[in-house]
Order: structure tokens, then sequence, then C-alpha cells
């Protein structure tokens, strides 16, 4: 008997494998075509109908729970994950008024199963980055009367800023009245209130600034890392991957 040979293969498993295979092909390919088909743009709205989106922003598929669309204005270049909440108002169907209530700049980049929840204004400046399920919203729960159950009270509100540059890491809350400045890192996991100033780097629940940017003494404390080396312009991936290559020769020799 051949040493390699399947002594368990027959023809009728050999069809059954192949049949699982293909089907596996159809549907990661249909699943493709859907994702494509079914993602929301300025060119193909679908149902939704927000106050403007636009040029090069793309809602991917499939999106969470969206209502409000005409009180929420989304910029240019913006990329929004798959299954990510936007609302505007507390419910369906009200009327919010002339001005827009949820506000992204260009270039926002809002990460899978994130929630932006907005009753009173929320806005995000240009090139925001979120991770994955952040959680950003003007509502909270309030539990002044204990007679009643604490999710029929009416909620507290309060507007929330995103400085522009600003990266959000994954599963941070952003609490109501919450104003970060410009290039605010929120680490993961944390909860924000209150206001954060420009270049901090705030951590924990609550949140506290463990790193601030100081004019003429640079980031306190100072970095534990260097910072990282652009790519120069004009390099190829066919370089970097000779670059990558000979470094690991380097290293081993």
């Amino acid at each position: 008997m051949p040493e390699n040979e399947n002594v368990f293969f027959s023809p009728a498993r050999g069809a059954a494998a192949w049949r699982r295979r293909t089907v596996s092909r159809l549907v990661h390919r249909g699943w493709r075509w859907a994702q494509n088909a079914g993602a929301v743009t300025a060119a193909r709205p679908g149902p939704l109908r927000f106050g403007r989106i636009g040029v090069g922003t793309r809602l991917a598929f499939p999106q969470g729970t969206v209502f409000g669309e005409r009180w929420i204005h989304l910029g240019d270049h913006c990329v929004i994950g798959e299954q990510v909440t936007l609302t505007a108002g507390m419910m369906p169907g009200l009327d919010l008024g002339p001005d827009p209530v949820l506000r992204f700049g260009n270039g926002v980049v809002l990460g899978r199963g994130s929630h932006v929840v907005a009753s009173a204004p929320v806005v995000f400046g240009d090139d925001v980055y979120c991770g994955p399920y952040v959680y950003v919203t003007s509502d909270n729960h309030s539990y002044d009367d204990t007679e009643q159950p604490v999710g029929k009270q009416w909620p507290r509100t309060a507007p929330v800023e995103i400085g522009t540059g600003s990266w959000l890491g994954s599963g941070c809350v952003i609490l109501p009245g919450a104003r970060l400045g410009r290039n605010v890192v929120v680490a993961a996991g944390a909860v924000v209130r209150g206001e954060v100033p420009d270049f901090a780097v705030v951590a924990g629940a609550p949140a506290r600034i463990v790193r601030r940017w100081e004019p003429g003494s640079g980031w306190q404390p100072p970095l534990r890392t260097p910072p990282p080396v652009p790519v120069p312009e004009g390099v190829t991936p066919q370089q970097l991957l000779a670059l990558g290559e000979s470094d690991g020769e380097r290293a081993q020799t």
C-alpha cells in the first residue's frame, strides 16, 4: 500500500468536500457583493436621508440603528464601520428644529459597533479617529426619583465636542458635557466627562490626564519610546519588503 494513501478517502467523500468548498466560496462572494451594494454613500444613500453626506464618505453595510438623519451632517471622506449606530433625538419622528444635532467634520473614522447618540449637539472635529465599540452620547440616565425606575426618568443632556485630530480608543465612553481639545488621546476603556485640554492623554474610569504636552518642555512625563520614522515618499511596497528582509538577515548574523 502506498505510504501516503488515505485509506478513508472515497469518491463520495471527495464530492462532499468539493460541495462544501464551493458553497463556502459562494457565501463569501455573495456577502462581499452585499457589503458593497448595501454601503451608503452620497451617490447611493439607500433608505437613509442625511442632512448632509460628504464626498467620499461611506457607511459600511450592515448599518446599525440610524434615525433622525435630517439632523445628522457627515463631512467629506468619513469612514463609518459596520453596525454603527447614529441617532439624533431620543426617538424617531421628532422635529429637532432647523439646526444639525450630530455633526462630523471631514475625515472622521468611526470603528465597528460604535454608538453616537445625540439629543443635544454632538460635534466631531476633522480627522477624529475612533476604534471599535466607542460610545459617545449627549444623554445620561438620571436617578433622582427613587420611586421611579431609572430607565423611565427623564435623562440629563449636555452638548459634547470632540476636538480635531483626536483619537478615541476601543471601548471608551464619552459622557454628556465632555469637551475634548485638539489631538486628545483617550485610552481604551476610559470613561470621559468634563473638559480635556489640547494635546493630552487620558485614561481610566473616570478618566484622568496621564500625559500632557507642555510648551517648552514637551511631553510630561516623557514618552518612553522614540517617535516612529515615517516612510519616505516614493518608496514602493517591494522596496519596503526587501528592506525588512535585509534587516532580518543582519539580525541573524
